[in-house]
């Protein structure tokens, strides 16, 4: 006995609930915030093996009486043989986690005595699920919400790894007197390594941080000024690109119809382009773009060399493609205006290969709004092409 087990046993007189709960409810509910009550996933196969002596599906509601009494062996015998030792282990694991109670008999066995129209039990007592069950669902929505910006954190740091793995690659290639392609390269590999590895929130914002800081360091290096010859000369695009990955995003056609764009195009009046703050800007430098993507090049009336002509240009194409207002709009929202024209001039340099533009634009938009999307895939794939 100690200040955990009193504690817990006053859930035995909290009031319950009058339309009870769903005792596999509470065990979904509690698998998922099990970290949070402290408790394996081995002990929620006991709980689920006592709920099961339990006959009724409702826990509480009409029946006040929550005790199940199985012997050791009825509960072994339900976790397919586990040794009476380690099931017993358990049990007390989730006694001290407040999830159960004892009802200890004189000798220290499970029955039930009946006294005339009374019937006295000793064994485990169900109530604390009943009395617990909105903190078992709160704690599981956290628990939920955790994973799900774990998850996404994950998938950003998978993406900026490619990223830079790309730009590495690309650079190594095209200013080969820079000294950092190497360390970036480096950086790459060693991030898929640490992927591998079961990481922590704060570990994977720290790989972040540090690819984060790659990225604009290699943005800032196609930046300079001599590197704007890459958009002049199309021979320029016949390097061979050296790149591992195998899961680069490709071009494949989306089921959604695309919008008719012949009013579209007529009646639109074409904003002034919203450009988006520095640290905000995709990671592939707008020099890698306009080297690739050789078709924008034709509705742009100038050289494109800042991020807004490419935005303009991208608002000026989209119409033709048949891409609604809401799509565009969208997109914009979900990715920035800048990382939206990207994937609009990368789409219509395989435009005749797309089956709808629109539905294509909105499929990448919701991945992007996941956090599961990144423009420069798609820019490495078109390079992949060219050097083929």
């Amino acid at each position: 006995m100690d200040a955990g087990l009193i504690a817990h046993q006053g859930y035995a007189n909290v009031e319950l609930p009058p339309e009870g709960v769903n005792k596999y409810e509470v065990l979904r509910e509690l698998t998922t915030a099990r970290k949070r009550f402290g408790i394996t996933d081995r002990e929620l196969a006991v709980l689920h093996a006592l709920l099961s002596f339990y006959p009724q599906t409702i826990l509480g509601g009409n029946s006040a009486d929550l005790l199940v009494y199985p012997s050791n062996a009825a509960i072994c015998e339900r976790l397919n043989g586990m040794p009476c030792s380690t099931m017993r282990r358990h049990l007390s694991g989730l006694v001290d986690a407040g999830l159960i109670l004892r009802r200890d008999s004189p000798n220290g066995k499970r029955y039930v005595k009946r006294h005339g129209g009374e019937a006295q039990a000793f064994g485990f007592d169900l109530t604390p699920l009943v009395a617990r069950f909105a903190d078992i669902c709160v704690a599981a929505e956290v628990a939920r919400e955790e994973e799900d910006q774990f998850q996404r954190l994950r998938r950003a740091v998978s993406l900026m790894r490619r990223d830079l793995a790309g730009l590495a690659a690309f650079g190594q290639e095209t200013r080969p007197e820079v000294s950092v392609w190497c360390a970036f390269s480096e950086l790459a590999l060693n991030t898929a390594r640490n992927l591998r590895r079961t990481l922590s929130t704060p570990e994977l914002a720290a790989m972040q941080e540090q690819l984060g800081a790659a990225l604009d360091h290699a943005r800032d290096l196609f930046d300079l000024p001599e590197s704007e010859n890459m958009s002049t000369n199309e021979s320029q695009n016949e390097q061979h690109i050296q790149n591992s990955n195998k899961d680069l995003y490709d071009f494949e056609p989306c089921l959604e119809k695309a919008k008719g764009h012949g009013t579209d195009a007529v009646t639109e009046a074409a904003p002034e382009p919203v450009v988006s703050k520095d640290q905000d800007l995709p990671n592939i430098p707008i020099g890698l773009v306009t080297a690739v993507c050789h078709e924008v090049r034709t509705y742009a009336p100038d050289k494109i060399r800042h991020w807004h002509q490419l935005v303009r240009a991208a608002e000026v194409v989209r119409p033709m493609m048949g891409i609604s207002a809401s799509a565009w709009q969208d997109a914009v929202a979900a990715m920035g205006p800048e990382e939206a024209s990207v994937v609009v001039v990368a789409m219509l340099e395989r435009f005749g290969e797309i089956k709808s533009p629109g539905g294509y634009l909105r499929h990448l938009t919701q991945k992007a709004e996941l956090g599961a999307f990144s423009c420069g895939p798609m820019v490495m794939a078109l390079m992949r092409r060219d050097a083929a």
